[in-house]
């Protein structure tokens, strides 16, 4: 395993991160813990010393398992993050209340690393008018938590106005090949390393789709001298980044785990050439042809009221539309096994598809990436659901 540094801080942190969001689970019973305790564990004896978690990730089961996975001895080897559901704090003492809960959860006395959740414009302006930094640096002095970060998805002028206004110790941001102009760029990237930070990167294969390229974005790959697989592409144009102190990967099985740090071994600054850049840049432009909503599976949308499951029928569209031939066919009747029926609904396990949205926009607040879900909704259904051509809800595609 390779190591880095952490901004300012007087760590040393694995190259790869372990992302407790997307882990191993079972039909209608939610994280299988026996599997996802023995894939997390095999991360840490590769050399992984660093996990991330949050209070809704896998609807509330992610920050208990990861407290089990880090029994035995694990917890002296591995640096733990969690953050605070903005979308859920009304007043300033919901920051203690949300923390303790979550260290119950994971059943320790600390976190090393406490964060703002999915941080933009307007939860930024609940954060200063709550006086929330004051409740956290409170926590810090109590032992509870060590350091104090967020996590951004917004526009690069509000996350310099949110850097420049506390001395942050760490920032998470999304970023990868396709998103080097979105949310906090590549400016942000740069400026908040500048600035002493620890970057933490989030969605490096944007929710597993840089994972499964269009064949025109395979050939280049398969044209390329050097020989990676899509994953390891994805990897290493963030570990080539000396602005990157780690990168998180939600893994959800042992070969995800062998693999990723396979790559993390043979990763380091500045390792890839000028022809490996530009194979790169000509696949994001494939990709970014392809991409009709721009949905990363995150679920921080879940769970739907009404029991929709909303990151999977943007799934199918988009894999729909970055399909050819059979194979579009074959992703098209996904939408059919998704039920349009209410009566039919599961909510605890949403199965629903676009058709029994009810646009009550509850969704729209919890997108990181800005989609009007409501809107977006109606067009899957319209293409999906009613055979209507692409080209009249995407005139560009």
């Amino acid at each position: 395993m390779q190591y880095r540094k952490f901004g300012k801080l007087d760590w040393d942190v694995s190259a790869l991160g372990f992302g407790a969001m997307r882990l191993p689970t079972r039909p209608l019973r939610g994280v299988d813990t026996e599997e996802a305790i023995r894939i997390m564990r095999r991360g840490f004896d590769l050399g992984i010393n660093y996990v991330d978690t949050a209070w809704p990730y896998h609807m509330g089961e992610s920050e208990k398992v990861v407290g089990m996975a880090l029994k035995d001895g694990y917890r002296d080897k591995v640096r733990v993050t969690t953050k605070l559901p903005l979308y859920l704090v009304r007043k300033p003492e919901d920051v203690d209340r949300f923390l303790t809960q979550q260290l119950e959860r994971l059943q320790m006395e600390y976190v090393d690393m406490y964060l703002f959740h999915s941080m933009n414009a307007l939860f930024w302006e609940r954060v200063k008018r709550l006086k929330m930094l004051e409740q956290m640096e409170q926590a810090k002095r109590q032992g509870r938590i060590r350091h104090i970060g967020f996590s951004f998805h917004d526009t690069y002028p509000v996350f310099k106005d949110i850097v420049d206004a506390y001395d942050w110790d760490m920032v998470q941001i999304q970023y990868n090949y396709m998103d080097t102009a979105a949310q906090a760029t590549t400016a942000g990237l740069e400026y908040a390393h500048s600035k002493g930070m620890a970057v933490v990167i989030m969605e490096p294969l944007r929710g597993g789709q840089l994972a499964n390229p269009p064949a025109e974005a395979q050939a280049l790959m398969d044209a390329a001298p050097v020989n990676r697989t899509p994953v390891d592409w994805a990897l290493q144009f963030l570990w080539n980044r000396p602005e990157v102190s780690l990168v998180l990967s939600g893994m959800g099985t042992q070969q995800m785990v062998e693999e990723n740090c396979a790559s993390a071994d043979a990763s380091g600054i500045g390792s890839l050439t000028a022809a490996e850049e530009q194979t790169l840049e000509a696949i994001a432009e494939i990709y970014r042809s392809k991409i009709l909503v721009p949905c990363t599976m995150c679920e921080y949308c879940m769970p739907c009221p009404y029991g929709v499951n909303i990151p999977k029928n943007f799934a199918i569209l988009n894999s729909m539309h970055a399909s050819e031939g059979p194979t579009r066919i074959q992703v098209r009747l996904g939408y059919g096994k998704l039920t349009g029926r209410k009566r039919k609904v599961d909510k605890q396990h949403p199965n629903g598809n676009a058709s029994i949205c009810v646009q009550c926009g509850v969704c729209v607040e919890k997108c990181p990436q800005s989609i009007q879900i409501p809107e977006e909704l109606k067009k899957v259904d319209a293409i999906l659901g009613k055979f209507q051509r692409i080209s009249k809800h995407y005139p560009k595609q």
